[in-house]
Parts: structure tokens; sequence; C-alpha cells
């Protein structure tokens, strides 16, 4: 779960992924302070990410952190960051980190959102860190065909055992030269990380902006490293006491919910895109698609599509509800509609993008590396029967994204076992929290419960909203506003505040 602003705030709208550079700090658990040497950020001619991070002014630079914590001196790691230096720096505050989600998302490129948030950044040193094993961080390499394991159980027990021969492929495919590393991917030990950067940046206190999994990040360093933390903002948070292999298990209402809301959307539009004159009539159409993925896989240009694909493809394409985000999600509709039909059906480019993403691995590859997190912040059942009478039991109920929501993970299969027990987030430290109460992604009552974990915090809902991601996303001025004036002049709100789309 990611930022879905993200990629159309990097230049030229790349998402890449870099290589490591050279290591410059102390050995983890020196007494010495650490030191940073910043450097420039672009590494060659195949570096788009770097090129972009260079002409916005960026610096480059890593540190060298301990992989397991409990045994400072043994095998160290490096974890890269970028920065871009305070406008003003009369006004300098400190530094805000910034996590995109995920989890394994590039935290380099975020530092990119500076142009959006101005005020924001003419006070603060912006630090994108890679989360480690991720990007430029040491990365870890599943041997995958596919960017994610997400897919639907499909309709049956045979469909179903199709999803555990994938995740218990994936899983091995993750084992392979990663053993050792596996067991410290967690989010305990990232937070342990950004506390290391902040002590090697000289800082007292770090001010943090996350999204999507990132809150969950940010939430464990407020528990772990609270004293530390000075202004933080989550945005769509998720719940505390249910992420890790589960982190969907309540999704399916919010995901139906949103696929009602586009189908209103839709219903409006039949002229152009011919998917139904009623929000009813567009539903039966998707509903038609996937029946039909089921009974016979869909011939979508060089790709086949079944009941494991339809799901999740409107699962991945609900989280932006901008016209932009709803107009594409049409289109790609008319496709898999025509081959349900039995029609040549070729795909857009956004379709075909996403189909080779699932099917070769060429896409977002941060799910991948997202997969250790997961499988490291908490342990899942290593019985499929569990997770199949699960599907069973709200089949009648969430249809269409229960077997998603609910399906097996390669974490029931995976080589290790998570070195730590989860975190109980539980602590008063101040945060401003903010999302949208038709969130398909982290749907709103996990929200509320980070809300109530974090009794210190305030939170700000954009009513009306059904995306994920809000600040710099949603293009809400009063979302915004909120978040630029707790940022730039610590007005913290004394209440929990609405929003509504439009405003």
């Amino acid at each position: 779960m990611r930022f879905r602003g993200l990629t159309t705030i990097v230049v030229a709208g790349v998402l890449v992924l870099g290589v490591a550079s050279s290591t410059t700090w102390a050995s983890a658990g020196s007494t010495r302070q650490p030191s940073v040497n910043w450097h420039g950020c672009h590494t060659g001619p195949a570096d788009e990410l770097g090129a972009a991070l260079d002409a916005a002014g960026a610096q480059c630079a890593e540190v060298t952190v301990p992989v397991d914590y409990n045994h400072p001196h043994g095998r160290k790691i490096s974890v890269a960051m970028a920065r871009i230096k305070a406008t003003d720096p009369g006004r300098r505050r400190g530094i805000l980190m910034l996590n995109p989600g995920g989890p394994g998302g590039s935290g380099m490129e975020t530092v990119l959102i500076n142009k959006l948030m101005p005020d924001v950044a003419a006070g603060y040193d912006l630090i994108g860190m890679d989360p480690r094993f991720v990007g430029r961080s040491s990365p870890i390499e599943c041997q995958w065909k596919t960017d994610t394991f997400l897919r639907s159980a499909g309709p049956d027990r045979r469909t179903f055992d199709e999803s555990v021969t994938l995740t218990k492929e994936l899983a091995a495919g993750c084992a392979r030269g990663n053993l050792d590393l596996l067991p410290y991917a967690s989010t305990r030990n990232t937070a342990r990380d950004m506390d290391l950067i902040r002590r090697a940046l000289g800082e007292q206190k770090l001010s943090y902006l996350g999204y999507s999994y990132g809150t969950y990040l940010g939430a464990v360093y407020l528990q772990m490293f609270g004293s530390h933390a000075d202004r933080v903002v989550l945005d769509s948070p998720v719940d505390p006491d249910v992420f890790g292999p589960g982190l969907i298990s309540h999704a399916a209402p919010a995901i139906q919910a949103a696929l009602e809301h586009w189908a209103t959307w839709a219903a409006g539009r039949d002229s152009e895109y011919g998917l139904g004159g009623t929000p009813g009539e567009v539903l039966a159409t998707v509903d038609r698609i996937n029946q039909a993925s089921a009974r016979s896989p869909l011939k979508v240009g060089t790709y086949t599509v079944d009941s494991h694909v339809l799901p999740y493809f409107l699962f991945a394409h609900l989280y932006d509800d901008s016209t932009a985000g709803y107009a594409d999600l049409a289109e790609q509709l008319r496709v898999f509609d025509a081959a349900a039909r039995g029609g040549p059906a070729t795909p857009t480019f956004s379709l075909e993008t996403f189909l080779a993403g699932l099917f070769t691995g060429a896409g977002y590859a941060a799910d991948r590396a997202g997969t250790a997190v997961i499988c490291a912040d908490r342990a899942a059942s290593r019985d499929p029967d569990t997770y199949f009478r699960d599907i069973e039991s709200h089949r009648h109920d969430e249809p269409l994204f229960g077997p998603l929501a609910h399906n097996i993970t390669p974490c029931a299969f995976w080589p290790t076992r998570p070195a730590e027990k989860p975190t109980t987030i539980r602590t008063d430290v101040p945060a401003l929290i903010v999302g949208a109460d038709g969130d398909p992604v982290a749907p709103y009552p996990g929200q509320q419960a980070m809300h109530g974990a974090l009794t210190g915090s305030r939170m700000v809902t954009l009513r009306g909203g059904f995306a994920h991601t809000e600040y710099l996303a949603a293009e809400n001025a009063c979302v915004d506003g909120t978040v630029n004036r707790y940022l730039v002049d610590g007005a913290f709100p004394t209440r929990d505040t609405d929003c509504v789309v439009g405003s």
C-alpha cells in the first residue's frame, strides 16, 4: 500500500529503484558520533531516479546499520537516503522524514514532493530513506515472475489450491540467499534505522510524514522512540493490531463500497463506456466479467486472465477516486467486457502495464520486498485449511472481494519466523492522523483503531472520499491546509476535524 500520487510527482513520472552506493558510517554500536558524507545521487546513465534527485538539488548518502540490533557488532548493511535541504535556513526547524508506504516503497524519491509543499520544504530538510532491503538499501531479491502475491482465491477449492501452490513458490523464491536476512526485515528494525539516521544527522528530534504502511512505521517509531518525535503526520493509517499477513483481511466491505461509488460514476457515463446505465447494471457487468473468467480464462492481448485476477485488478484500481482514475478503470473494464463476450480484446497501455507486472514481474517491485516486511512483523498460520475455512465463512457476505481479502499469503510458507513479537501501539505521543471515510485499502474502522491507540492524536477525516492517501494527493484545501499549518506553525487541532470532498 503506497502513496497514490508519488509516481506523478517524480520527474517524468518515473519510478526507478537504484543500486547501493558506498558506506560511510562508523560501525553500529560504536560510541562515536556517526558521520554522514553527502554526495551526488546519480550513479550512471541508467539511473533516472538519481538524475531526477540531482536535478532537484538533492544530496544522497548512506549509513551502515546492523542487521540485528541485538548484535550490533555483527553483520552490517547499508541504508541509503536522499536529502533536500530547507529552502529558508532562517526558518529551519529540523528534519522531516518521509515514507510513501508499501511496505517496500522506495523512500528516496519522496523528497521530490518538495515542490508540492513549499512552505513545509522551507522549514525542514526533507529526508527520504529507502527502508532496509529496499531500493538502494542492500535490497533483498525475491526470484518472482510477478510483482505481487495478491490474488483472489477464486470460486472453489481447486482455485484456492492454485493459490496455495503460487504462494508456496513465492516464499521459496524469497528464501534463496536471504535466510539470514529475512527475520530482520521488520518494521521495528526500520524504526531503529530511522532513529540511527536521526542521530547520524545530529538531530535531537525528527518530524515525520508517512503514508499507508508508512503510518504503521510511524506509529512503531512513536512507540519505540517517542521522546525523539517532533511533528508527526500519518496519512491513511492501517489498523496497528492487524498489520501483517492479514493486512487486508478486513477490507472487503470497504473495497465493495468503493466499487459501488465508481459504478455510480460509470453509470452516469454509459454513453461513453457502455458498462450500464444504472449502478446496478454496471455492477452486474463487473459480476458477469468475473463469472466468465471463472468459467474460462479471458484472452486479453497476449495474457489469459482468470478469476484470481479480476478482484485484485479492481482492488488495485480503486485506490484513486479522481476523474482520471475512474475513467482509466472504466476503459480497462471495457477491454475485459469485450473478452468476456468472446470478442477481440486489446489492452490499453495501462492495462498492458498492469498485466505485464502481474504475469512477468515487470511492474511495481516494492511488493516483493514488502512481503519480507509483512512476514517479519507478524506470524501467520501455516495451515492452508484455516484460510480456506475463513474464505468460505465470508463468501456469502463478501462474494467478490472476500476470497481476495482472506486468501493465503507467502507468509504461510515463509522459511523464517519473526525475530520479535509484534509491536503493541499504545502511546500518548501527539500525531496528526489523516484519512478518508471511504478508503478501500485502509478501511475507516482500522484508521479509527490507530487513532485510539495513539491517545494523543487528532484525526482529520475527508468525508465522502474513496481514495487511499489524501495529503497532497486528494487536492483538498481543507486537508492540505490543516496538515501544512501543523507542520509549519505547530497548529495542532484541539479536536478531531472533518473535511469534505471538494472543499
